[in-house]
């Protein structure tokens, strides 16, 4: 290799097959994501942008079902052109679990994979903190605050790369992505932009509106709907939680004074919002086919613009609200409300950041170059890529003004409307998966342009900013109380139940009886509804919920031994 002429060959050859390598977005149609409201450290290297991997193909599943990206996605082609990296994608079709099962039978696995406890338990992947450490600076910068979390109570590795959670900087958030009882703008505008705290002004203006315009856009108006399929549950489950002040903890309350879970299901903090969905299924405004639904059906009906209310997380219905706005329907988008059961209840609806533990990507046992892929990973975590993937190109995507900071154009905001401009621009469905920036870079610009305070307000629509300016507010968030600091042990909902476990075993059969019972209940005759709940708590009280209790307490007291130093 000491000759000239042979490294210039070297070279050629490599230039050669960096160029041959093509990025396809392998991709299956959709029906997940789960759930809004983090990052890359801000001040991570950039030095694994100059290092030029070897050109390779990675194969990946994501429980995503998108938006799934075009074969001539500029993102794509960009890691093809500097990485060398083919992404070779599958999104999620129809049932996890059964997607999952499948995987696990034949041990048919991608090289890398979103995280999904079955997995683990599986052996189907391989730990990462040793790669981290050897091969990754800016992933063990970007965790090294929260290093301890990640790893898995049971035998202490390292098998997921969270993708939100690690946040730089003052918590500023201007967006709301999380639980809430969502209300469209068009409601609020013809009622003079009412204040709503409790179920009753909620239900009462939808009601009112309902009756009003019985249909909108010829199509039969529904008052209110949910979601309770697959593992997206909390559409029919989360909301008493919230209504009685606690923040998001799955299917427990965790007193904070304590740290000790208790349950709300089949109890009385949750009989009350059940027992009002009753009654307004009784006065016609539930959706009646609210609990036969799928995900996709659930968003093609939030796409027409024809349901005034919900309760869900605001990640979760993002592509029907991008459907609405490239529609023109921005009147008929949604304001998420933190309503409580009464006035004496401080609302705990927005929490600050947590690590995102149990989410994000993993690398499985079938991956044959496990170094390449972690490499990768790497370089992504680099500012120059997280712009890349939240701001975009610079001149093209936005621009930069005389105070450095970022913003966009008119233009350039109504292009980040449009569904199929995104599909072939962005790449959210994989950014969204990725270990990401949450906060500020160290020339001061946002993570992105949702958290870019002027761009942020700039960037809103006339009718919101009229909203906003109505309430006396300037952000979403603002419409939510500040929250108070986490306790170490939050959330209680990524705790690992452990799979074949009895408190697993418990967590399914609440779930099960929750998904018989509860819409049961919610559409059954008034006068039919508390011995439909007598049965549904009698047959609760069957579970061995004890078993899932002592789990969930065991690890909320393993998290505050073993995290508390971070």
């Amino acid at each position: 290799m000491g000759v000239r002429t042979r490294k210039a060959a070297l070279v050629l050859l490599m230039l050669i097959l960096a160029l041959s390598v093509v990025v396809s977005a392998c991709s299956k149609n959709d029906n997940n994501g789960s759930n809004s409201s983090p990052s890359a450290s801000p001040g991570a290297s950039n030095s694994s942008s100059e290092e030029k991997v070897e050109p390779f193909t990675i194969s990946l599943f994501t429980a995503s079902t998108g938006p799934i990206p075009t074969e001539d996605n500029r993102i794509y082609k960009e890691i093809k052109e500097k990485l060398g990296v083919t992404l070779k994608e599958e999104y999620l079709v129809g049932d996890i679990e059964q997607k999952l099962g499948v995987m696990i039978a034949g041990g048919d696995y991608p090289d890398m994979i979103t995280a999904n406890t079955k997995l683990t338990a599986a052996k189907a992947m391989i730990p990462l903190e040793d790669l981290i450490e050897e091969h990754a600076p800016n992933l063990k910068k970007h965790y090294g605050k929260v290093w301890n979390q990640l790893k898995d109570p049971e035998d202490g590795h390292i098998y997921w790369l969270p993708n939100y959670g690690v946040y730089q900087g003052e918590f500023k958030p201007t967006d709301y992505m999380g639980p809430a009882f969502y209300i469209q703008k068009a409601i609020l505008k013809e009622y003079g932009y009412p204040k709503l705290k409790t179920l009753d002004d909620y239900f009462k203006l939808i009601e009112d509106y309902a009756a009003k315009y019985p249909e909108i856009d010829g199509q039969p108006t529904i008052g209110f709907t949910a979601l309770a399929f697959d593992w997206r549950d909390w559409g029919l489950r989360n909301a008493p939680q919230h209504l009685a002040g606690h923040p998001n903890d799955g299917g427990v309350l965790v007193d904070p004074n304590t740290n000790v879970a208790t349950l709300f299901s089949a109890t009385d903090t949750a009989k009350p919002y059940y027992n009002k969905l009753n009654e307004i299924n009784a006065k016609g405004l539930m959706d009646k086919e609210a609990f036969a639904q799928n995900y996709d059906q659930y968003l093609a009906k939030l796409s027409s613009g024809r349901v005034l209310g919900m309760f869900d997380q605001r990640w979760n219905f993002g592509q029907a609200h991008d459907s609405l706005v490239s529609q023109g329907k921005v009147d008929r988008t949604y304001v998420g409300f933190p309503l409580v059961y009464d006035g004496s209840i401080t609302d705990y609806y927005l929490d600050r950041p947590v690590i995102n533990l149990g989410n994000g990507f993993g690398i499985t046992v079938n991956a044959e170059d496990p170094v390449k892929i972690i490499k990768f990973l790497d370089t992504l975590m680099t500012e120059e890529w997280q712009k890349r993937f939240s701001w975009g190109v610079e001149g093209e995507d936005y621009l930069v003004g005389d105070n450095g900071l970022y913003y966009r154009t008119p233009e350039m905001r109504k292009q980040q409307e449009d569904v199929t401009w995104k599909q072939a621009n962005k790449a959210e469905a994989l950014y969204g998966q990725l270990p990401k920036l949450e906060g500020n870079y160290p020339d001061g610009n946002a993570d992105g342009p949702g958290n870019q305070p002027d761009e942020f307000f700039a960037n809103l629509k006339d009718i919101d900013k009229e909203l906003l300016t109505a309430y006396g507010f300037k952000t979403w968030t603002d419409f939510f109380s500040s929250p108070p600091e986490n306790r170490v042990s939050y959330p209680a909902w990524n705790i690992d139940l452990i799979e074949g476990s009895e408190a697993k075993v418990a967590n399914q059969k609440m779930k099960d009886l929750d998904f018989k019972y509860l819409p049961k209940a919610i559409l059954s005759k008034p006068d039919e509804f508390e011995n439909v709940w007598s049965e549904y708590v009698a047959e609760m009280g069957k579970v061995n919920t004890k078993a899932y209790l002592d789990r969930v307490n065991e690890q909320l007291k393993w998290r505050v031994d073993n995290w508390s130093s971070n």
